[in-house]
């Protein structure tokens, strides 16, 4: 997923596209839309094996995988190709905001500590300082689709593949805020910092060094 999205996005930088006004947030949205659906059928996987205990702790529904190679044949076997892509509709919306969200603020937040002059202007210390901003925002826009993306992929399915508790994005959103509050879509919201925090972090310095690797050698072929 995020191999995709980081390549979508910088095809286009190089198109010129996150130069313009909001550039940046439209070129994270559309780079995430296509991640999430490519990697969709791993995260429905992910989250079924996740969900998945003893019968004395089981939490939501059981679907008895064995392995991740077990799930995706069964899931073939049972719904064809259409269900390894059973809750895509939840998936690209959070991964489209999540994207656009994180990618835009990660660029503001380095621009604005490198116009703070804290920093030596090229120390990974500033890709460092934009993404721990970054992923403040990214888990704030992320968890209330982290839990109706979680509850769209490990819901039961019947014979024809439709989920029997939710219908989709729309329908999931309403039933948790109707039947236990709107502040039930933060629920697991420290967690999902912990884990969203780092990733954030850690993926926006890697990737921003690696650029910087990338531009130095290009320049080094050049003279």
């Amino acid at each position: 997923m995020n191999g995709v999205r980081f390549y979508c996005y910088s095809l286009a930088g190089q198109a010129g596209l996150t130069q313009q006004p909001g550039g940046t947030v439209v070129a994270g949205a559309v780079a995430g839309a296509l991640g999430a659906f490519v990697g969709s059928p791993a995260y429905l996987v992910k989250t079924q094996l996740q969900a998945q205990t003893v019968a004395a702790m089981a939490v939501g529904h059981q679907h008895q995988h064995q392995s991740v190679l077990g799930a995706l044949e069964t899931i073939w076997q049972q719904q064809g190709l259409p269900g390894l892509w059973r809750g895509v509709g939840g998936a690209v919306p959070r991964v489209t905001v999540g994207s656009a969200t994180q990618l835009a603020t990660f660029a503001s937040a380095k621009a604005w500590v490198q116009e703070q002059q804290w920093l030596p202007e090229d120390s990974w210390l500033v890709a460092l300082a934009g993404g721990m901003i970054s992923s403040v925002a990214v888990a704030a826009v992320m968890t209330p689709f982290d839990v109706v993306s979680t509850r769209l992929y490990n819901q039961p399915v019947d014979g024809a593949g439709r989920g029997q508790l939710y219908e989709g994005l729309r329908d999931c959103l309403l039933k948790i805020c109707r039947q236990e509050g709107p502040w039930a879509l933060y629920k697991g919201l420290g967690p999902a910092y912990l884990r969203l925090g780092p990733h954030t972090i850690l993926s926006m310095l890697f990737w921003d060094e690696l650029r910087k690797l990338a531009r130095r050698g290009a320049h080094r072929q050049g003279t």
